[in-house]
């Protein structure tokens, strides 16, 4: 599992690691720049990350046939998946100008709101990349060639980072933008990335003599319709767990810049910390899907089990590192003094929620590996929109906590999330080997 997980863990950590170096980066332009840079990231990545969801049921398409020893069934989901990721990009960019159209009306603080158009407007182009990204990636992940995506990534964070300092601040020649400097450089590394994984694509078929330029790419809507099936449910799965987070952002930015920028912070680190869960649900949804593949329940049981197990010991450790230096991960970001105060206390809702927003990560993925994508959809529902959110949002705004109300929701979201998809795992994975 850990082979399997390591590059996977590390192209995850890579991939968060750009916002977060845009959230360094910016610090210095003080805490509206950070907030409108959240804001912005989460409004964009809302609509984003449901487009790369789509394509997950790559994931158990492309895993099983490789299990089953069936390279011209990998890559006839390949073309697919292209085909359906052309098909999304225009629907992507379409909803996120509508959505840049909405921006002044969502009542955004003063100090903030100008800036979320100016850097909302350049970001939301970085999503036609990403969609292609998402395609490559899953496909060379469910062939065991996730090594490609952690260098990408890797490259792709140097290249942000140089960005960032290049067109934020005015270096090497170029013109000082300031804020949406950041937006620039982070298109450009998105760019850059979704480049690199198609050459990776062709690299590993030619290395391994797999044929992918060879086997027909016609188009067979039977698998269109197969990839949605799994990839609509997986989709909206990761969409409202993002979605929920987006839409506090989104409330958090009508409160007092230092709130919103305590929440940006704070959320950085818990996501950063929630990339190692994720990384584990994917080598855990392609190792059970390998393992169902090859007709072999125990070893998919016992994939599943691991990689559960070893996201319960992450997140136990990072639930103490949260609680033991709160202020010094929050100084990693900004010296504002009320921001090291609130972002403070927020690191301490997040420990408490830790072990259960990792459980419920590495469960949907290993779910994933058998072919259930609907159950996480359904219990994301239900725990984020129709239990967290509401709770936040009564305690950010009817009942006073501000910020903090908001925090508490998402906690309780997810440890629904966590308890019911843990619970679903136990029972499948022993229906499946009776």
């Amino acid at each position: 599992m850990l082979r399997v997980a390591l590059p996977v863990v590390l192209a995850e950590l890579g991939w968060m690691a750009m916002g977060v170096v845009d959230t360094i980066m910016v610090g210095p332009l003080g805490p509206q720049a950070i907030a409108a840079s959240g804001v912005s990231n989460s409004l964009h990545f809302a609509f984003a990350i449901f487009g790369m969801g789509l394509l997950l049921g790559l994931d158990t398409l492309v895993s099983q046939a490789y299990g089953a020893r069936r390279m011209d069934e990998c890559n006839r989901w390949f073309w697919h998946g292209m085909a359906l990721a052309s098909a999304i990009v225009p629907l992507l960019l379409g909803a996120s100008w509508l959505l840049l159209q909405l921006v002044p009306a969502m009542g955004f603080h003063p100090d903030v709101g100008p800036l979320v158009e100016v850097y909302f407007g350049i970001l939301l182009w970085s999503g036609a990349p990403l969609i292609f990204y998402a395609a490559f990636r899953r496909y060379l992940q469910a062939i065991h060639a996730a090594t490609a995506v952690m260098i990408a990534l890797v490259s792709a964070n140097i290249i942000n980072a140089a960005g960032n300092w290049v067109f934020i601040y005015g270096y090497l020649g170029a013109p000082a933008m300031g804020l949406p400097g950041s937006a620039v450089a982070t298109l450009i590394a998105r760019t850059y990335l979704a480049a690199f994984l198609l050459a990776a694509v062709f690299y590993y078929d030619a290395r391994r003599r797999g044929g992918l330029t060879r086997v027909t790419r016609a188009i067979e809507w039977s698998r269109i319709v197969r990839m949605l099936r799994l990839g609509f449910p997986a989709a909206s799965t990761v969409a409202l767990e993002v979605g929920v987070f987006a839409a506090a952002t989104a409330f958090a930015g009508k409160l007092s810049p230092v709130e919103a920028a305590s929440h940006q912070i704070a959320l950085n680190i818990a996501a950063v910390a929630f990339m190692v869960p994720l990384g584990l649900a994917s080598a855990g949804a392609v190792r059970v899907g390998h393992a169902v593949g090859a007709s072999q329940p125990p070893r998919a049981a016992a994939a599943g089990w691991t990689a559960i197990l070893l996201g319960v010991v992450f997140t136990v450790a990072t639930a103490l590192l949260f609680l033991a230096a709160p202020r010094a991960l929050i100084g990693l970001f900004t010296s504002n003094q009320p921001v090291l105060a609130l972002g403070s206390s927020l690191l301490f809702v997040a420990a408490i929620f830790q072990l259960f927003d990792g459980v419920q990560g590495v469960a949907t993925g290993v779910l994933r590996g058998l072919g259930d994508t609907r159950t996480p959809m359904m219990t994301n529902f239900t725990g984020h929109w129709l239990v967290g959110l509401p709770l936040g949002y009564s305690l950010c705004f009817v009942f006073g906590f501000g910020v903090t109300g908001l925090w508490i929701g998402l906690s309780a979201g997810l440890i629904i999330a966590g308890v019911v998809l843990l619970w679903v795992w136990n029972r499948r994975i022993h229906a499946l080997q009776r």
